[in-house]
Protein backbone atom coordinates (compact mmCIF):
# COMPACT_ATOMS: atom_id res chain seq x y z
CA UNK A 1 0.00 0.00 0.00
CA UNK A 2 2.84 2.37 0.86
CA UNK A 3 4.48 1.65 -2.48
CA UNK A 4 1.23 2.66 -4.16
CA UNK A 5 0.97 5.89 -2.13
CA UNK A 6 -1.88 4.66 0.08
CA UNK A 7 -1.99 5.21 3.83
CA UNK A 8 -2.27 1.70 5.37
CA UNK A 9 -3.80 3.04 8.60
CA UNK A 10 -6.63 4.72 6.70
CA UNK A 11 -7.04 1.60 4.57
CA UNK A 12 -7.45 -0.73 7.53
CA UNK A 13 -9.65 1.80 9.34
CA UNK A 14 -11.97 1.86 6.33
CA UNK A 15 -11.94 -1.94 6.25
CA UNK A 16 -13.03 -2.11 9.90
CA UNK A 17 -15.66 0.57 9.34
CA UNK A 18 -17.04 -1.29 6.35
CA UNK A 19 -17.30 -4.52 8.36
CA UNK A 20 -18.48 -3.24 11.75
CA UNK A 21 -19.42 0.43 11.30
CA UNK A 22 -23.14 0.32 12.00
CA UNK A 23 -25.93 -2.21 12.19
CA UNK A 24 -26.27 -2.66 8.44
CA UNK A 25 -22.52 -3.21 7.91
CA UNK A 26 -22.32 -5.65 10.80
CA UNK A 27 -25.30 -7.46 9.34
CA UNK A 28 -23.46 -7.83 6.04
CA UNK A 29 -20.50 -9.29 7.91
CA UNK A 30 -22.71 -11.84 9.67
CA UNK A 31 -24.45 -12.70 6.40
CA UNK A 32 -21.04 -13.52 4.90
CA UNK A 33 -19.88 -15.27 8.07
CA UNK A 34 -22.84 -17.70 8.12
CA UNK A 35 -21.90 -19.77 5.02
CA UNK A 36 -18.20 -19.49 5.88
CA UNK A 37 -18.88 -20.85 9.35
CA UNK A 38 -21.03 -23.71 8.07
CA UNK A 39 -18.53 -24.79 5.41
CA UNK A 40 -15.73 -24.34 7.96
CA UNK A 41 -17.57 -26.63 10.39
CA UNK A 42 -18.11 -29.14 7.56
CA UNK A 43 -14.38 -29.22 6.86
CA UNK A 44 -13.34 -29.20 10.53
CA UNK A 45 -15.52 -32.13 11.57
CA UNK A 46 -14.31 -34.22 8.63
CA UNK A 47 -10.67 -33.33 9.32
CA UNK A 48 -11.15 -34.35 12.96
CA UNK A 49 -11.95 -37.84 11.66
CA UNK A 50 -9.00 -37.75 9.25
CA UNK A 51 -11.20 -37.47 6.17
CA UNK A 52 -9.86 -34.66 4.00
CA UNK A 53 -13.08 -33.11 2.77
CA UNK A 54 -12.36 -30.41 0.20
CA UNK A 55 -15.79 -30.99 -1.32
CA UNK A 56 -17.80 -28.54 0.79
CA UNK A 57 -18.33 -26.43 -2.32
CA UNK A 58 -20.15 -29.24 -4.11
CA UNK A 59 -22.10 -30.18 -0.98
CA UNK A 60 -23.14 -26.53 -0.68
CA UNK A 61 -24.48 -26.63 -4.24
CA UNK A 62 -26.43 -29.81 -3.49
CA UNK A 63 -27.98 -28.14 -0.46
CA UNK A 64 -28.93 -25.20 -2.65
CA UNK A 65 -30.58 -27.60 -5.11
CA UNK A 66 -32.59 -29.18 -2.29
CA UNK A 67 -33.74 -25.78 -1.00
CA UNK A 68 -34.68 -24.63 -4.50
CA UNK A 69 -36.62 -27.78 -5.29
CA UNK A 70 -38.77 -27.42 -2.18
CA UNK A 71 -39.00 -23.64 -2.58
CA UNK A 72 -40.34 -23.59 -6.14
CA UNK A 73 -42.41 -26.78 -5.99
CA UNK A 74 -44.51 -26.14 -2.90
CA UNK A 75 -46.43 -23.36 -1.23
CA UNK A 76 -47.04 -24.10 2.44
CA UNK A 77 -47.41 -22.25 5.70
CA UNK A 78 -44.11 -20.49 6.40
CA UNK A 79 -43.01 -22.45 9.51
CA UNK A 80 -43.62 -25.81 7.82
CA UNK A 81 -42.07 -24.71 4.54
CA UNK A 82 -38.91 -23.41 6.23
CA UNK A 83 -38.51 -26.61 8.26
CA UNK A 84 -38.85 -28.62 5.05
CA UNK A 85 -36.32 -26.41 3.24
CA UNK A 86 -33.81 -26.83 6.07
CA UNK A 87 -34.28 -30.59 6.29
CA UNK A 88 -34.06 -31.20 2.53
CA UNK A 89 -30.97 -29.05 2.07
CA UNK A 90 -29.23 -30.84 4.94
CA UNK A 91 -30.28 -34.22 3.50
CA UNK A 92 -29.07 -33.42 -0.03
CA UNK A 93 -25.70 -32.25 1.26
CA UNK A 94 -25.45 -35.22 3.62
CA UNK A 95 -26.13 -37.78 0.90
CA UNK A 96 -23.54 -36.15 -1.34
CA UNK A 97 -21.00 -36.17 1.48
CA UNK A 98 -21.70 -39.79 2.38
CA UNK A 99 -20.36 -41.04 -0.96
CA UNK A 100 -16.70 -40.01 -0.51
CA UNK A 101 -16.85 -40.79 3.22
CA UNK A 102 -17.85 -44.41 2.60
CA UNK A 103 -15.44 -44.91 -0.31
CA UNK A 104 -12.55 -43.45 1.69
CA UNK A 105 -13.21 -45.62 4.77
CA UNK A 106 -14.14 -48.82 2.94
CA UNK A 107 -11.85 -48.84 -0.10
CA UNK A 108 -9.22 -46.22 0.82
CA UNK A 109 -10.13 -44.09 -2.19
CA UNK A 110 -8.21 -40.82 -2.32
CA UNK A 111 -10.62 -38.53 -0.48
CA UNK A 112 -8.97 -35.26 -1.55
CA UNK A 113 -9.21 -36.09 -5.25
CA UNK A 114 -12.71 -37.56 -4.97
CA UNK A 115 -14.25 -34.68 -3.02
CA UNK A 116 -12.54 -32.15 -5.29
CA UNK A 117 -13.89 -33.77 -8.46
CA UNK A 118 -17.38 -34.04 -6.97
CA UNK A 119 -17.41 -30.25 -6.63
CA UNK A 120 -17.44 -29.95 -10.40
CA UNK A 121 -20.21 -32.52 -10.77
CA UNK A 122 -22.42 -30.48 -8.44
CA UNK A 123 -21.63 -27.17 -10.11
CA UNK A 124 -22.36 -28.55 -13.58
CA UNK A 125 -25.57 -30.15 -12.30
CA UNK A 126 -26.72 -26.70 -11.19
CA UNK A 127 -25.78 -25.31 -14.61
CA UNK A 128 -27.88 -28.00 -16.30
CA UNK A 129 -30.88 -27.33 -14.06
CA UNK A 130 -30.71 -23.57 -14.70
CA UNK A 131 -30.32 -24.00 -18.44
CA UNK A 132 -33.17 -26.48 -18.76
CA UNK A 133 -35.93 -27.50 -16.31
CA UNK A 134 -35.53 -24.68 -13.78
CA UNK A 135 -34.83 -21.80 -16.14
CA UNK A 136 -36.84 -18.70 -15.23
CA UNK A 137 -39.72 -17.99 -17.65
CA UNK A 138 -38.20 -14.57 -18.36
CA UNK A 139 -35.26 -16.30 -20.03
CA UNK A 140 -32.50 -15.37 -17.59
CA UNK A 141 -30.30 -18.23 -16.43
CA UNK A 142 -31.68 -18.26 -12.90
CA UNK A 143 -34.35 -20.38 -11.30
CA UNK A 144 -37.78 -18.90 -10.63
CA UNK A 145 -38.10 -17.01 -7.37
CA UNK A 146 -38.86 -19.26 -4.41
CA UNK A 147 -42.29 -19.11 -2.79
CA UNK A 148 -42.27 -16.38 -0.15
CA UNK A 149 -43.10 -18.99 2.48
CA UNK A 150 -39.69 -20.61 1.82
CA UNK A 151 -37.76 -17.40 2.53
CA UNK A 152 -35.78 -17.40 5.77
CA UNK A 153 -37.08 -14.69 8.11
CA UNK A 154 -34.94 -11.59 8.63
CA UNK A 155 -34.04 -11.36 12.32
CA UNK A 156 -32.99 -7.70 12.39
CA UNK A 157 -35.03 -5.24 10.27
CA UNK A 158 -33.24 -3.36 7.47
CA UNK A 159 -30.32 -5.80 7.52
CA UNK A 160 -29.55 -9.18 5.91
CA UNK A 161 -29.24 -10.96 9.26
CA UNK A 162 -31.53 -13.86 8.41
CA UNK A 163 -32.29 -17.11 10.19
CA UNK A 164 -29.32 -18.75 8.47
CA UNK A 165 -27.00 -16.71 10.71
CA UNK A 166 -28.71 -18.17 13.78
CA UNK A 167 -28.48 -21.66 12.26
CA UNK A 168 -24.71 -21.22 11.78
CA UNK A 169 -24.22 -20.15 15.41
CA UNK A 170 -26.35 -23.00 16.74
CA UNK A 171 -24.52 -25.46 14.47
CA UNK A 172 -21.17 -24.39 15.95
CA UNK A 173 -22.49 -24.85 19.49
CA UNK A 174 -24.01 -28.24 18.62
CA UNK A 175 -20.79 -29.40 16.93
CA UNK A 176 -18.77 -28.40 20.00
CA UNK A 177 -21.14 -30.36 22.23
CA UNK A 178 -21.04 -33.44 20.00
CA UNK A 179 -17.25 -33.46 19.69
CA UNK A 180 -16.48 -32.93 23.36
CA UNK A 181 -19.50 -34.13 25.32
CA UNK A 182 -20.73 -37.28 23.58
CA UNK A 183 -19.54 -40.83 22.97
CA UNK A 184 -19.80 -40.31 19.24
CA UNK A 185 -17.53 -37.27 19.50
CA UNK A 186 -14.98 -39.44 21.30
CA UNK A 187 -15.18 -41.96 18.44
CA UNK A 188 -14.59 -39.20 15.89
CA UNK A 189 -11.49 -38.00 17.70
CA UNK A 190 -10.26 -41.56 18.26
CA UNK A 191 -10.55 -42.44 14.57
CA UNK A 192 -8.84 -39.19 13.67
CA UNK A 193 -5.89 -39.81 15.97
CA UNK A 194 -5.38 -43.47 15.10
CA UNK A 195 -7.78 -45.47 12.93
CA UNK A 196 -5.93 -48.71 13.72
CA UNK A 197 -6.17 -48.20 17.47
CA UNK A 198 -9.83 -47.19 17.18
CA UNK A 199 -10.59 -50.33 15.17
CA UNK A 200 -8.77 -52.44 17.78
CA UNK A 201 -10.90 -50.81 20.51
CA UNK A 202 -14.08 -51.88 18.73
CA UNK A 203 -14.93 -48.63 16.95
CA UNK A 204 -16.15 -49.09 13.38
CA UNK A 205 -13.95 -46.80 11.30
CA UNK A 206 -16.13 -47.20 8.19
CA UNK A 207 -19.36 -46.38 10.04
CA UNK A 208 -17.85 -43.45 11.92
CA UNK A 209 -16.25 -41.90 8.84
CA UNK A 210 -19.45 -42.33 6.80
CA UNK A 211 -21.61 -40.68 9.46
CA UNK A 212 -19.09 -37.87 9.92
CA UNK A 213 -19.08 -37.13 6.20
CA UNK A 214 -22.88 -37.18 6.18
CA UNK A 215 -22.87 -34.54 8.93
CA UNK A 216 -20.13 -32.63 7.14
CA UNK A 217 -22.04 -32.60 3.86
CA UNK A 218 -25.25 -31.66 5.63
CA UNK A 219 -23.62 -28.61 7.24
CA UNK A 220 -22.28 -27.47 3.87
CA UNK A 221 -25.75 -28.07 2.42
CA UNK A 222 -27.18 -25.68 5.02
CA UNK A 223 -24.75 -23.04 3.76
CA UNK A 224 -26.26 -23.41 0.28
CA UNK A 225 -29.76 -23.22 1.74
CA UNK A 226 -28.90 -19.95 3.48
CA UNK A 227 -27.75 -18.36 0.24
CA UNK A 228 -30.83 -19.49 -1.68
CA UNK A 229 -33.55 -19.01 0.95
CA UNK A 230 -31.96 -16.23 2.97
CA UNK A 231 -30.15 -13.99 0.47
CA UNK A 232 -30.94 -14.52 -3.22
CA UNK A 233 -34.37 -16.22 -2.93
CA UNK A 234 -33.58 -18.13 -6.10
CA UNK A 235 -30.87 -20.48 -7.39
CA UNK A 236 -28.08 -18.90 -9.42
CA UNK A 237 -25.08 -20.44 -11.14
CA UNK A 238 -22.62 -18.47 -9.03
CA UNK A 239 -24.50 -18.90 -5.76
CA UNK A 240 -21.21 -19.46 -3.95
CA UNK A 241 -18.13 -17.21 -4.30
CA UNK A 242 -15.94 -20.19 -3.31
CA UNK A 243 -17.40 -20.51 0.21
CA UNK A 244 -16.57 -24.21 0.18
CA UNK A 245 -12.89 -23.62 -0.48
CA UNK A 246 -12.72 -20.70 1.93
CA UNK A 247 -14.18 -23.08 4.51
CA UNK A 248 -10.82 -24.87 4.55
CA UNK A 249 -9.13 -21.62 5.61
CA UNK A 250 -11.83 -21.02 8.23
CA UNK A 251 -11.45 -24.54 9.62
CA UNK A 252 -7.66 -24.32 9.89
CA UNK A 253 -7.78 -20.80 11.28
CA UNK A 254 -10.23 -22.04 13.93
CA UNK A 255 -7.87 -24.90 14.83
CA UNK A 256 -10.61 -27.39 13.82
CA UNK A 257 -12.59 -26.41 16.92
CA UNK A 258 -16.24 -25.40 16.32
CA UNK A 259 -16.17 -22.24 18.45
CA UNK A 260 -12.86 -21.25 16.86
CA UNK A 261 -14.40 -21.88 13.45
CA UNK A 262 -17.30 -19.55 14.31
CA UNK A 263 -14.89 -16.77 15.27
CA UNK A 264 -12.75 -17.42 12.18
CA UNK A 265 -15.88 -17.25 10.00
CA UNK A 266 -16.73 -13.82 11.40
CA UNK A 267 -13.13 -12.67 10.90
CA UNK A 268 -13.05 -13.79 7.27
CA UNK A 269 -16.54 -12.41 6.66
CA UNK A 270 -15.37 -9.04 7.99
CA UNK A 271 -12.41 -9.11 5.59
CA UNK A 272 -14.64 -9.80 2.59
CA UNK A 273 -17.21 -7.14 3.49
CA UNK A 274 -14.66 -4.54 4.58
CA UNK A 275 -12.70 -4.96 1.35
CA UNK A 276 -15.42 -3.24 -0.66
CA UNK A 277 -15.43 -0.24 1.65
CA UNK A 278 -11.62 -0.14 1.61
CA UNK A 279 -11.67 0.01 -2.17
CA UNK A 280 -14.23 2.82 -2.23
CA UNK A 281 -12.59 4.86 0.54
CA UNK A 282 -8.90 4.75 -0.34
CA UNK A 283 -8.69 2.92 -3.66
CA UNK A 284 -7.14 -0.32 -2.42
CA UNK A 285 -8.03 -3.18 -4.83
CA UNK A 286 -10.27 -5.89 -3.41
CA UNK A 287 -7.66 -8.44 -4.45
CA UNK A 288 -5.49 -7.20 -1.58
CA UNK A 289 -7.89 -8.98 0.77
CA UNK A 290 -7.28 -12.25 -1.05
CA UNK A 291 -3.55 -11.65 -0.61
CA UNK A 292 -4.21 -11.16 3.12
CA UNK A 293 -6.15 -14.42 3.27
CA UNK A 294 -3.25 -16.24 1.61
CA UNK A 295 -0.78 -14.67 4.02
CA UNK A 296 -2.95 -15.72 6.97
CA UNK A 297 -2.83 -19.32 5.71
CA UNK A 298 0.93 -19.22 5.10
CA UNK A 299 1.68 -17.78 8.52
CA UNK A 300 -0.74 -20.20 10.17
CA UNK A 301 0.77 -23.30 8.59
CA UNK A 302 4.32 -22.00 8.92
CA UNK A 303 3.94 -21.08 12.58
CA UNK A 304 2.64 -24.53 13.45
CA UNK A 305 5.65 -26.15 11.77
CA UNK A 306 8.08 -23.81 13.52
CA UNK A 307 6.43 -24.29 16.91
CA UNK A 308 6.41 -28.08 16.56
CA UNK A 309 10.13 -28.06 15.72
CA UNK A 310 10.87 -25.77 18.64
CA UNK A 311 8.92 -28.06 20.95
CA UNK A 312 10.83 -31.12 19.71
CA UNK A 313 14.11 -29.27 20.16
CA UNK A 314 13.10 -28.25 23.68
CA UNK A 315 12.20 -31.84 24.56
Amino acid sequence: MLADGINPILAYASLLDGAFGGTYNFGETLAKAAPLTLTGLAVAIAFKCRVWNVGAEGQLYLGAIGATWVGISLTLSQPLHIVLVICLSFLFGALYGTIPGFLKAKFRVNDILLTLMMNYLAIYLVSYLLENPWRDPSGIVYSPVLSASAWLPVLVPRTRIHMGVLIAILSAIAAHFILHRTTFGYKIRAVGQSPEAAQYAGISVVKTATIVMAISGGLAGLAGMGEVSGIQHRLMGDISPMYGYLGVIVALLGKLEPIGVLLAGIFLGALLVGADNMQRAVGVPVTVVYVLESLVMLFLVGSERILSRLMRGHD
